[in-house]
């Protein structure tokens, strides 16, 4: 490998030998020749004959051989200009006419051509477009090496190795680079048996992870295999060689080694995106997208420039990063300035288009930002093309129903979305809106579903929202990256998971109720240990010193909630995330104070109920039971107040229900709130018969309301923890014009959503 200059010097040391190895030279189609070539073609010259088939814009001053001017064809090319919404937009235009001139019988595909001064702001489009039209597109410069599958095995190791290892990642890798390599060893589906919500991000997490899901599946012995590989590319790119050769083959392991050649390996992401792999259609029966450079070398008839504005074309040269104009001039270094590169092949490409010639541009950038007309376009008048506009020819299926209503409006697709566009500015509620028939038998199948407190708050403050996800099955994906911190519910689970541990490893002995402050400690300390392993091989944890640190914080509010007992009864027994109501496959492995397959449902109510309690305090004659619901959230304003809080609030009450009914003997039932951010807040329930019967009188009225067939958005529709709320109008508009109806249809519930 030697820079150009070299290559020089080399090639004229050896020029007798020209005549001999390579004959007779033509140069075909160049409008420029760096002067560092100039000598050698000088001199070959001298050797072998040498001719210069040239455009009429070329400079050949300074060659001594023979120069062949293409000759001037007495039909001048027509010119036409028009300008498009973006990039995206332009080359949808530029498919529309090349389909057109196609089908009409003007030109064939290999007489046509797509052009750009730079043709980075338009490859993605041609890449996602072109399959649709059915087209066959030759891309002269390459197709970006991650439009393919090969560039994205090689993408999927490159996020591991500069990224870190975890879970999402490693799954990404398997899935596109099996029958690559040394994965094909491994047991079928192997990662199915993993927890998917795990992060994963340690080698030693994956071993114990793997060795409790073999123990359960004896098929996946020889899942162990694998542990070597995590090693390696828990390591880093410092194994890009190594690892490439157990994860790659073919054409990926050549892009993967040509990357590493070509920068060093902290840079791969920045090579991968810059690689490019030869275009499959062969240009002799295609359309060709390349730059003006490439197509001023080899014209075409029929021609359509993209990108003629005032930033694209002509380019600007900027300041060298690392001699800068201030240093030396770039003028004295480039010979042939882009600027000036870019007017000679706009010139060369419109006096060889014979066919004709559209010079487009975009109103605007890819970013949004307006964007002015190319100087090259000075005396040209130009069309402008909305994007909504009815084309003349479709470029594809979709552009044709844009075209031809009446066919758009047989399809199911279009008129369903026509319809409910329409809907949407009617005052009234329509099927769009929440309507549905009266008994719908999705609807009846979520409501007869056993609940849990959280489904039945959805109930109650969201119906639309429970229909979505018990009736429908609507989930919200999860987050693919590892995450900084976790979500308050996450955080919730979290703390209530350190008051379980601790709670159970003092019952029964020496007892929580019994158990000075140094045991309760020393309990939560030994919980904190088993957590922070643990939970990162079931859920998504931030990275290794945040995650101790979050474990830490959790621990804090569980020891204020387990030093807070209030218990006066030595005899007191006490458990944590007690079930109820669960199904009779439930595995039972601890005591526990009732039989949690026993049914529990809410009187006067179609309801079922299922959960588990934070905390329960049991007498040991069974005279007295407590209940405590945790919050992990700072208490609210006025938090005397709180009964069922709109329906935000039913725990407290559902969990003293549940003991109502499991418990045999007639027990005096104690339901509290304990609030363990901020300033430490215990409430108390005083009325819980009126509470019950107000829950009931609220379930009622939200089932008798979907059993109509309506279900609308509550109170909590909107709120920032509802993670469907995405699938909600945004437009304030809608719901000023659907509010009179809505009011209406919610007149029921309203009054419950405003109860304390």
């Amino acid at each position: 490998m030697l820079i150009p200059r070299d290559l020089r010097n080399g090639a004229l040391a050896r020029i007798r030998y020209a005549a001999r190895t390579i004959g007779p030279v033509t140069i075909e189609g160049l409008s420029f020749v760096a002067p560092v070539w100039r000598p050698l073609i000088d001199a070959l010259a001298n050797e072998v004959p040498v001719e210069w088939r040239a455009p009429e814009h070329a400079e050949t001053e300074w060659f001594a051989g023979t120069v062949v001017r293409a000759p001037t064809s007495n039909r001048r090319s027509t010119i036409a200009a028009v300008s498009c919404a973006d990039p995206h937009h332009e080359v949808v235009e530029a498919l529309r006419w090349a389909r057109r001139l196609i089908v009409s019988g003007t030109a064939r595909p290999d007489e046509i051509a797509i052009a750009s001064a730079g043709t980075i702001a338009w490859d993605d489009h041609f890449c996602a477009l072109a399959a649709d039209a059915g087209l066959r597109l030759h891309f002269a410069h390459g197709i970006p090496a991650l439009s393919t599958r090969d560039g994205q095995r090689c993408a999927a190791l490159a996020d591991i190795l500069l990224h870190g290892l975890n879970q999402q990642r490693m799954r990404r890798l398997v899935s596109l680079c099996r029958g690559q390599g040394s994965l094909d060893a491994l047991p079928e589906r192997w990662l199915g048996s993993l927890p998917r919500g795990a992060t994963l991000a340690r080698v030693d997490d994956w071993r114990r992870a793997i060795s409790a899901a073999t123990l359960k599946d004896t098929s996946l012995a020889g899942v162990e295999a694998i542990l070597p590989l995590l090693g390696m590319l828990a390591t880093g790119v410092s194994a890009a060689q190594e690892a490439a050769k157990h994860f790659l083959r073919g054409r990926a392991l050549q892009l993967w080694g040509a990357a590493l050649r070509s920068a060093p390996a902290e840079a791969i992401e920045l090579s991968l995106a810059n690689a490019r792999f030869a275009s499959e259609n062969d240009p002799t029966d295609s359309i060709v997208w390349c730059s003006a450079r490439e197509l001023a070398a080899a014209p075409r008839a029929h021609v359509r420039l993209l990108g003629l504005t005032d930033r694209s074309w002509p380019r600007r040269a900027g300041d060298d990063s690392i001699v800068p104009d201030h240093v030396l001039s770039s003028t004295l270094l480039d010979v042939d300035p882009i600027a000036r590169a870019d007017r000679r092949h706009f010139q060369v490409i419109l006096e060889s288009a014979s066919g004709g010639v559209v010079l487009s541009r975009s109103r605007r950038s890819a970013q949004g930002a307006r964007v002015g007309r190319s100087p090259l376009l000075q005396d040209v008048p130009e069309i402008s093309l909305s994007r909504a506009r009815v084309p003349e020819h479709a470029w594809s299926q979709s552009d044709r129903l844009m075209a031809r209503p009446n066919d758009a409006a047989k399809d199911g697709g279009m008129a369903s979305a026509d319809l409910c566009w329409r809907n949407w500015h009617l005052g009234r509620l329509t099927p769009h809106d929440g309507l549905f028939g009266a008994d719908h038998p999705v609807v009846l199948k979520a409501i007869d579903r056993v609940q849990s407190p959280t489904s039945l708050r959805l109930l109650l403050r969201d119906p639309l929202g429970f229909v979505w996800r018990y009736g429908l099955g609507w989930r919200v994906p999860r987050d693919r990256e590892q995450p900084l911190t976790i979500a308050p519910e996450e955080f919730g689970k979290l703390v209530h998971e350190l008051l379980r541990r601790a709670v159970d490893a003092l019952e029964p002995w020496p007892g929580y109720a019994r158990a000075s402050d140094e045991e309760i400690e020393a309990a939560l300390q030994d919980a904190v240990r088993t957590v922070r392993e643990s939970w990162p091989l079931q859920e998504q944890v931030p990275p290794l010193l945040l995650w101790a640190n979050t474990v830490d914080f959790a621990a804090s509010m569980a020891s204020v909630g387990l030093l807070r007992k209030e218990i006066s009864d030595a005899g007191t027994r006490s458990w944590t995330e007690v079930p109820f109501g669960q199904s009779e496959e439930l595995v039972i492995e601890r005591e526990l104070p009732w039989d949690p397959t026993i049914p529990v449902a809410v009187p006067g109510t179609p309801i079922s109920l299922r959960g588990a309690i934070d905390r329960v305090d049991l007498r040991s004659d069974h005279s007295a039971v407590r209940v405590t619901d945790y919050k992990t959230s700072a208490p609210p304003k006025n938090p005397g107040r709180i009964v069922i809080g709109g329906g935000a609030e039913l725990q407290r009450t559902l969990y003293a229900l549940a003991c109502r009914q499991l418990l045999t003997e007639d027990s005096q039932v104690v339901a509290r709130l304990l609030y363990l951010g901020g300033e430490t807040l215990v409430l108390r329930l005083h009325d819980l018969d009126a509470a019950i019967g107000q829950i009931a009188d609220f379930v009622n009225a939200a089932v008798a309301m979907l059993r109509r067939g309506t279900a609308f958005h509550g109170r909590s529709s909107f709120d920032a923890s509802n993670e469907l709320r995405l699938a909600l109008p945004a437009s304030p508009g809608y719901g000023r014009r659907k509010l009179i109806a809505y009011n209406r249809a919610s007149e029921g519930l309203a009054r419950f959503w405003s109860a304390p």
